[in-house]
């Protein structure tokens, strides 16, 4: 094993064990075996060294869905996504809160990842017309709620204790996202969410033109389009 691959079985076993979840650099070296100099060489700083302890450890759960063939139903992937990312979090609530840290002032590879892969499964629903906003602002919508809820299980399990939260507001957030005929199946659609078919119509319009742009539109006419779609579609609702 490398001596940079030491280091970083070493932090991500302290990260684990410890209490808060915050190891120091001094406490890395000594359990690794290594002076400061060779850690800060392969890491540049403390940060850098616990950024890549979350990429190290999220990249074993991230694995799964690099490897995955898409569904089907991309709805369906979109609620396993969700659950898995909570059950993640839940398995390793160190790393998932360190991952999450206002302190980390540089986004982990792994977080921006996790966020394409989500807004990538999105826009299939999208295309297939089952999604009411642009993929790109429901993904922000999901990730932000998966988070939220994740880390309140993780940080005050105390007081977030039951079990079906993470469900609850996964379909709650899913009843925004989606069309009726989709959420009819797992959460009830929000007031008023019968009068999407004009969103819902200019998300699925817009996801295409972006897979595929249309050769009867000049670039600019193209760029027009998709910013009119989309304000159809991220509009406030009546």
């Amino acid at each position: 094993m490398s001596t940079k691959a030491r280091i970083l079985e070493v932090a991500a076993a302290l990260v684990a064990e410890s209490p808060d979840g915050d190891v120091s650099t001094r406490a890395v070296c000594e359990a690794a075996g290594v002076g400061a100099p060779a850690l800060y060489r392969h890491f540049g700083d403390k940060e850098g060294l616990l950024s890549a302890v979350v990429d190290h450890g999220f990249g074993k759960y991230l694995a799964t869905k690099r490897e995955r063939s898409p569904g089907t139903d991309p709805v369906q992937d979109l609620r396993d996504g969700w659950d898995t990312h909570t059950d993640f979090a839940l398995r390793n609530p160190n790393l998932y809160r360190l991952m999450n840290s206002p302190a980390m002032r540089t986004p982990p590879a792994a977080a921006l990842e996790a966020h394409r892969i989500l807004t990538s499964d999105l826009q299939r629903a999208a295309e297939q017309g089952k999604l009411r906003l642009t993929p790109e602002l429901a993904a922000q919508l999901v990730m932000s709620a998966n988070v939220g809820v994740a880390l309140m299980l993780v940080s005050r399990p105390a007081t977030f204790d039951d079990p079906t939260i993470s469900r609850r507001v996964r379909d709650a957030v899913h009843a925004v996202i989606f069309t009726p005929e989709v959420t009819a199946a797992g959460a009830a659609s929000p007031a008023g969410g019968g009068e999407v078919g004009v969103p819902a119509t200019a998300a699925s319009l817009g996801a295409l033109l972006r897979r595929s742009p249309s050769p009867a539109l000049t670039p600019a006419e193209g760029t027009l389009l998709t910013e009119w779609l989309d304000r159809l579609s991220n509009g406030p609702r009546e």
